[in-house]
């Protein structure tokens, strides 16, 4: 079914909690929040989804997507245990988390675009308009996000100074 291998369904399947995990964790605390429930539901399901893209990736941009996806992660979930600023530490925390969550969006909203309807997928070249378009507003999401983020976190830190 889609051209999905069993390894790839395990991937693909592995992966997918992470996006509702991000979806909450930004409507609910307006970034993603790794000392939560939703914050390690969203950790594990990334871990898997990066560490198994090496194993089903056809693409070598694939590769560097999910290197950089669990160098982001592992930052993100490290810094805030690290003996730095608080307010440093939030700051890298949710742009590399954001970051992740752009990571898994690109990819996924690319291979469903390319695979679904199965058989005459809506998109069947790369350069296709809708899937540049797709990939086009995600990046605008993480700028536009990423900026409300900053001006939030700035915000707080003024207010509990």
């Amino acid at each position: 079914m889609f051209g999905i291998s069993s390894l790839g369904w395990v991937h693909t399947l592995g992966s997918l909690p992470a996006i509702p995990a991000a979806a909450y964790m930004f409507t609910v605390h307006g970034r993603i929040v790794p000392r939560s429930k939703a914050g390690a539901v969203y950790f594990v399901a990334m871990l898997i989804g990066a560490a198994t893209v090496f194993l089903v990736a056809h693409q070598p941009v694939s590769y560097g997507v999910g290197a950089v996806t669990l160098v982001l992660l592992i930052v993100g979930y490290s810094v805030g245990r690290l003996p730095i600023s608080g307010r440093v530490a939030t700051y890298v925390e949710t742009i590399a988390l954001s970051l992740t969550a752009f990571l898994l969006m690109l990819p996924t909203v690319t291979e469903i675009l390319r695979r679904v309807p199965d058989g005459h997928p809506f998109v069947t070249d790369l350069k296709s308009p809708l899937l540049l378009g797709a990939q086009g507003s995600i990046l605008a999401a993480l700028v536009i996000g990423l900026t409300v983020q900053i001006i939030s976190l700035r915000r707080q830190g003024k207010t509990a100074a």
